[in-house]
């Protein structure tokens, strides 16, 4: 299997092998073959009497020692990865909140409230009276109201979904008891004894990662916009080439916005750029990894180096003087690679320590200072470069990022008329065929990017919108796919007049993995403004996670499934043991919610079926054909 799409990645993989260095390619293919057990969901270890597992060509009265089934098993291994997924996401929620409320109390660290108007609207949501109160004030009550709903019941930012959607999680009891209680539950209902039933085992993990999506992630993405400034349409640059020969590297890599946003703040600081100067660099370059990355990118425009399957490969261009590390995404392979070159890796959170690497532990009343020791750490690394050992490839690649669920009103309908109505109309006119979420991660089971840029492309060439977040969007923009000029290059002849009239590319760059909260409130827009039907589960939209890795993926995709979005996931979860569970999610389960799952692996057809599904949704919806482009074949949505 060809590792790699990315001509940077592929150059680093190369160089690996000839510095005899491991990289996680080369520990994937130790793991061969795999337990097919594993691979279908069908092996339990639960309790201590297995692990059992079920054979799936033997008879189908089989059962482990306690009696459960192949769907009791796969169901329960499928919601257990739901709820490890909304546990990492609420809790990056939880420390945003935290982080908003040491600000708003004055806790010191350089941390303040930067976004006034979205905190006043989010207050007002929050059903928090304003008038009279300093913005700390106001912030404090937005943290403290956001803390609460972990914890219990109700959720506010659910009221954000279409009325039609709201009454479906009614009826099917999808209402989250609060964002930690779903998770704690999820865990108490898989444990030895309790729950059997393979469907009522499903729908409690949908609502735990209904708490994810509508609760610790929309949480996060908001108050991240609060605290360090909402995005707005920027240009940057992305790829391995971002790093610098004659500057000192500094590469955060993980997923919480904080302590990064403070390195970088602290790399613009005069004493540390004229240190740097003293120690022979020209300067201080910041860039990151996998959403971290993003983070940055989307706020200020640093440069994105890679993502997810990049992290190691950025070490191997023996040109990061530190790279230090949050949660989540983080590869233990790093310590090792970094022991090949003179890279400091520091790990900063308490969650996430290394055996024999730096530990910093991040502080928000510490986190100026802490910055800037970090700072200070890479500059005096600087020097210790092997200069034998840089080998930075030339790939970069120009990209526009930046946009929201806001600020796409004005995007699209101007700064005294903001509105979606062009968007809607775009569509109802046949302009564009539909909208699709193309997100996820990297997987080493997969080419890497390659899923990604070849759905994206099919998509965008027959006329259908694409909003990315994550590791996908950095995939995407790579290839180049996030530059305005190249509608003109790949899109079809709808897209390429919207995006010459708005002034936008064909695919929008909306964050970072929470940020796929931004897509749901933007579906919800395009319901508001109205002639795309009264649901989500009516526009003419679909998601795909076509390179799937973590257990966040799971979380994301079933969120999307149960907010009514057809979703396309790809290698699938750990289901197909059950035929059972399988029909339940990819069919079933649409009764219910208005969405369902397709576990397809070939990102063409994906795409294809993605299509098929608009098309489906537009004729149910009246809408006339498609104005340039054909109708899509007809292609039959099964897994494979």
């Amino acid at each position: 299997m060809k590792k790699t799409v990315d001509r940077a990645a592929e150059k680093m993989i190369e160089a690996a092998a000839g510095y005899s260095i491991k990289t996680v390619w080369d520990r994937h293919e130790t793991m061969e073959p795999r337990c097919g057990f594993g691979d279908l969901g069908i092996c339990c270890n639960i309790c201590l009497q297995g692990p059992c597992r079920i054979d799936p060509f033997g008879p189908s009265e089989q059962k482990g020692v306690c009696g459960a089934n192949a769907d009791t098993i796969v169901a329960r291994n499928f919601i257990r990865a739901i709820a490890g997924g909304a546990a990492a996401h609420s809790d990056h929620g939880r420390d945003i909140a935290t982080a908003l409320l040491h600000a708003a109390r004055g806790g010191g660290g350089g941390l303040r409230v930067t976004d006034t108007d979205k905190l006043k609207a989010i207050a007002g949501e929050l059903g928090i009276e304003t008038n009279g109160l300093s913005t700390n004030e106001i912030a404090e009550k937005v943290a403290l109201s956001c803390l609460e709903q972990f914890a219990r019941a109700p959720i506010s930012f659910m009221n954000r979904a279409p009325e039609a959607l709201k009454k479906k999680w009614t009826k099917a009891g999808l209402w989250p008891k609060g964002i930690d209680r779903e998770i704690v539950e999820v865990m108490h209902r898989t444990h030895a004894g309790v729950d059997v039933d393979y469907r009522n085992i499903i729908l409690a993990g949908i609502r735990a990662a209904l708490g994810d999506g509508w609760g610790g992630s929309m949480l996060a993405t908001d108050l991240s916009d609060i605290l360090f400034g909402s995005p707005s349409p920027i240009r940057s640059r992305a790829n391995l080439g971002v790093i610098k020969e004659d500057a000192v590297n500094i590469v955060v890599h993980g997923h919480e916005p904080t302590l990064s946003e403070m390195v970088a703040r602290a790399s613009r600081d005069g004493e540390l750029l004229e240190y740097a100067h003293q120690n022979g660099a020209k300067g201080i370059n910041v860039c990151g990894l996998c959403c971290t990355a993003i983070e940055l990118l989307m706020r200020q425009g640093y440069p994105a180096a890679g993502n997810f399957l990049s992290q190691e490969l950025a070490i191997i261009t023996g040109a990061v003087d530190l790279m230090c590390v949050d949660v989540q995404c983080i590869m233990p392979g790093l310590a090792d690679v970094a022991g090949c070159f003179h890279t400091e890796l520091i790990t900063t959170s308490p969650k996430a320590k290394m055996p024999g690497v730096t530990h910093i532990e991040f502080e928000e009343e510490k986190a100026q200072h802490i910055a800037h020791q970090i700072v200070r750490m890479a500059i005096k690394n600087f020097p210790n470069r092997r200069k034998d050992r840089i080998n930075i490839p030339e790939d970069t690649m120009d990209l526009v990022a930046g946009f929201t669920a806001e600020n796409i009103f004005t995007n699209l309908g101007g700064t005294f008329r903001s509105t979606y109505r062009p968007l809607n109309d775009a569509i109802i006119s046949g302009r564009l065929r539909g909208v699709a979420a193309v997100i996820g991660c990297n997987n080493a089971k997969v080419t890497h990017d390659e899923g990604h840029i070849a759905m994206t492309k099919r998509l965008i060439s027959r006329d259908v919108l694409v909003v990315q977040t994550g590791c996908s969007a950095t995939a995407c923009a790579k290839e180049g796919f996030l530059r305005p000029e190249s509608a003109f290059e790949m899109a079809g002849k709808g897209l390429q007049e919207i995006c010459e009239t708005v002034g936008i590319p064909p695919v929008l760059h909306l964050g970072s993995c929470v940020d796929n909260s931004r897509i749901l409130r933007a579906l919800c827009e395009m319901v508001n403004e109205g002639g795309l039907g009264d649901d989500i589960s009516d526009l003419p939209v679909a998601g795909a996670a076509p390179e799937a890795m973590s257990e966040k993926a799971v979380s994301i995709a079933s969120y999307t499934v149960g907010s009514g979005v057809f979703t396309v996931f790809s290698p699938p979860p750990r289901v197909e043991g059950s035929r059972n569970v399988t029909e339940f999610l990819t069919a079933g389960i649409e009764e219910v919610t208005g969405g369902k799952f397709c576990f397809e692996r070939d990102p063409i057809r994906g795409a294809d079926m993605m299509i098929a599904h608009m098309d489906e949704k537009r004729k149910a919806l009246g809408l006339s054909g498609m104005m340039y482009g054909k109708e899509a074949e007809t292609v039959e949505a099964t897994s494979s």
